[in-house]
């Protein structure tokens, strides 16, 4: 009797077609219970159960490996997702199938707006020389399946805002239809790295420049401090005071060329005192230099945008000045004598949220602003423009090449940042932001000689340059004062454990023997509370820093004037104070 005549005679088999259909339905769950009779019947039930137990323990261990296979994707896909690189995979057809967020971020496109690779590299890189370069890719691999990636290389890509960013871009080869892109965005790094260079370089300049100034310091002295003397016992009517008067005219702008030097040299600005620029905008204005230039261009129109509200700033009044003229001037070049120059000033809030400035902090600060309708600078020139000695005019006629050098060494002892904006053929706009201060200004005023003459006090002056040690000497006798004179540290200290004094003026570079910090502290074992005023070309060096930590109040530059000299020794010997310890 065959199974189906049998099927309605015994009720297992229509169990047996129930289990059956339940586990090609997928219900692994479903089981057909065993008789007592323990014939063939009974034997096919307990395979099928045995079946059914052998595919749910499968189905089981499948669902795992799927469930781990979907958590080691998801992790991969949290790990790809918070690499700082933004990475495509592409197909041979250009299609994209994955992309990161931080992708989407770097790029500014979301993926309706590339829906596939080959759109997404047409906007990205318009040129082509990206696109070329990832078919070349594809056309070695074919020639030479051995290749995997392409050597990483820079490129500058334009984000949907139109901002260029500089990428790093590597391409590597996943199989023989898809390719991975990595993208990292270098932009800062780069500019970083400039910066660096451009700061090396500056530095190695500016050693040599400060060694150049100390000498020819020393070289001004007599022409910048005689005229002082001299004119002191000239009669005003002496056929003579004119001439001294341009002698000492011409050793001020020499020493004013010194100055330049320091400030790129980085040493020698004193920025503590409270300013406002529009004063110093309005004081430049009625300079002989300013009116000079006005009449070099006669047909360039100059407008003035001064805040009235304008927030005061700490700074060196003298530097500033200068790097307004600078400024100015080469404003007035870029006109080729027509169109406009604006300077203004304003109060700027600084948020970095907003990512303003790298280089600035989030603050308050005074932006002065000069803007010219010239000739503009080209974006290779830009890259130079701060560089010492670079300069596109003729060199002694219209420039030294060193002033934007000395705007640029300016800003940066100011604290502050320089923003340049330049087109060729539509002008150039730089904005200086200084760090503002809610501090007032003080009232500058220059005392009468009467004020700061001595009373016979004796003073040591230590210098191991005897026309600086005359110099000095032949002032503070004129101002009243017994003065002696010694050529070196070592010497210094000879005299004065032999003899006493009332006040040592000691200069800081003395080579090649003790310097004047050396000397400083070997004086302060013989006489503690002796007052010392250092003498220096060079007032913010770190061994100049330290004397004034360990007591000096006061510090004079050189080339010498009757003023500064006499108002040094006049404050330090009033003053009360006594040194620290070593």
């Amino acid at each position: 009797m065959s199974f189906r005549d049998n099927k309605d005679k015994d009720p297992r088999i229509n169990r047996i077609l129930e289990l059956v259909h339940s586990l090609a339905a997928g219900d692994l769950d479903a089981r057909c219970p065993v008789s007592q009779v323990g014939d063939e019947l009974d034997a096919i039930i307990g395979g099928l159960n045995m079946l059914a137990e052998e595919l749910q323990a499968s189905s089981m261990e499948k669902e795992q490996a799927r469930m781990n296979l979907e958590a080691e994707k998801e992790k991969l896909r949290f790990l790809i997702e918070q690499i700082p690189f933004g990475i495509i995979s592409l197909d041979a057809k250009g299609n994209h199938h994955f992309v990161n967020k931080k992708f989407i971020d770097l790029f500014g496109y979301s993926l309706q707006e590339i829906p596939d690779g080959k759109t997404w590299l047409q906007k990205a890189f318009p040129n082509g020389t990206h696109r070329n370069r990832i078919l070349s890719f594809w056309i070695e691999y074919v020639r030479n399946p051995e290749t995997k990636y392409l050597q990483p290389r820079v490129f500058n890509a334009r984000c949907k805002d139109g901002t260029i960013r500089e990428v790093l871009t590597s391409v590597i080869k996943l199989d023989e239809n898809n390719l991975l892109a990595v993208y990292e965005d270098v932009t800062e790094k780069r500019m970083l790295e400039q910066k660096l260079v451009q700061a090396q370089k500056m530095e190695a300049i500016g050693t040599l420049a400060g060694g150049v100034a100390h000498d020819l310091n020393n070289i001004l002295s007599g022409i910048v401090s005689y005229p002082d003397l001299l004119l002191m016992d000239l009669p005003d009517d002496s056929p003579m005071r004119n001439a001294i008067l341009t002698i000492r005219q011409s050793g001020k702008k020499a020493a004013a060329i010194v100055q330049d030097l320091l400030t790129l040299a980085r040493r020698g600005v004193s920025i503590n005192q409270v300013l406002n620029l529009n004063k110093i905008v309005d004081e430049y204005t009625r300079s002989p230099e300013y009116q000079k230039l006005l009449s070099f261009h006669p047909n360039v129109e100059i407008e003035f945008r001064l805040a009235e509200d304008l927030l005061n700033i700490k700074g060196s009044s003298v530097h500033l000045s200068k790097m307004l003229m600078n400024l100015t001037s080469n404003a007035f070049e870029a006109t080729m004598n027509k169109g406009k120059v604006i300077i203004s000033t304003e109060n700027r809030y600084v948020d970095m949220q907003k990512g303003l400035h790298h280089d600035l902090v989030e603050g308050e600060y005074v932006v002065l602003a000069v803007a010219d309708e010239g000739i503009g600078i080209s974006n290779e020139d830009l890259k130079n423009i701060y560089e010492p000695f670079y300069t596109k005019k003729i060199m002694g006629r219209s420039g030294t090449g060193l002033g934007m050098s000395v705007v640029w060494g300016t800003v940066k002892d100011h604290r502050g940042y320089i923003d340049t904006k330049s087109s060729e053929g539509h002008g150039t706009t730089f904005e200086i932001y200084i760090p503002a201060t809610r501090s007032k200004t003080e009232d500058v005023f220059k005392p009468k000689l009467e004020e700061y003459t001595g009373n016979g006090e004796t003073i040591l002056i230590v210098d191991d340059v005897e026309q600086q040690r005359t110099i000095a000497s032949n002032m503070l006798f004129r101002l009243n004062y017994t003065v002696d004179t010694v050529p070196s540290g070592e010497q210094a200290i000879e005299y004065l454990r032999e003899k006493t004094v009332d006040l040592v003026i000691l200069d800081m570079i003395m080579p090649p023997g003790m310097d004047g910090l050396d000397t400083y502290l070997a004086i302060k074992k013989i006489h503690p509370d002796l007052k010392v005023i250092i003498a220096s070309g060079f007032s913010e060096t770190d061994r100049v820093k330290k004397a004034m930590r360990l007591g000096v109040r006061e510090y004079i530059k050189k080339p010498y004037s009757m003023e500064t000299i006499g108002m040094a020794v006049k404050k330090e010997r009033e003053s009360t104070h006594k040194s620290a310890p070593p």
